[in-house]
């Protein structure tokens, strides 16, 4: 059946292919099925030129068309995504990496190495040396979940 498709359109079946990823892009944008549309058009450009040509069967066209499409993909991708923008607020949603630095006094004191301490409006769980209440701290580190802060002694 396919076989059959293919020599009765002739190099326009992969056209047709091109124009109908191209229009589904359109209808569920995603920039995936651009390439591979893209890709299908760039084999029914080919198939235009050497149709007549006896190694240019349909399996070699197909097995064309993949390679193209993985070609394709990839430049696509080179060119469109993986942009590492910067941005102006890195830490805006790492609340806990926002608190490294600042300095507090002890409400409690630090037992087995855990305890709390109140910043602005949050009660954060800290870890660090064993400490009495009163004792001021600053925060030196954030745990990857960023709900555990590490503290150490300030000296005077």
């Amino acid at each position: 059946m396919f076989e059959r498709i293919i020599s009765e359109l002739g190099p326009w079946v992969w056209m047709v292919l091109g124009f109908v990823l191209l229009v589904m892009e359109v209808i569920a944008p995603g920039i995936f099925m651009l390439w591979i549309g893209i890709a299908a058009l760039l084999i029914g450009v080919v198939s235009l030129l050497i149709w007549d040509a006896d190694f240019w069967t349909w399996q070699i066209q197909v097995l064309a068309f993949l390679a193209m499409s993985l070609v394709s993909t990839y430049v696509g991708k080179r060119l469109v995504g993986g942009h590492d923008d910067g941005t102006d607020q890195p830490l805006l949603n790492r609340r806990g990496a926002q608190m490294i630095g600042r300095m507090a006094t002890l409400d409690e004191p630090i037992r087995d190495g855990r305890g709390r301490i109140k910043l602005g409006d949050t009660l954060w769980r800290i870890s660090g040396p064993d400490l009495p209440a009163g004792t001021q701290v600053r925060v030196t580190g954030a745990a990857d979940t960023d709900l555990e802060l590490t503290v150490e002694a300030v000296l005077d």
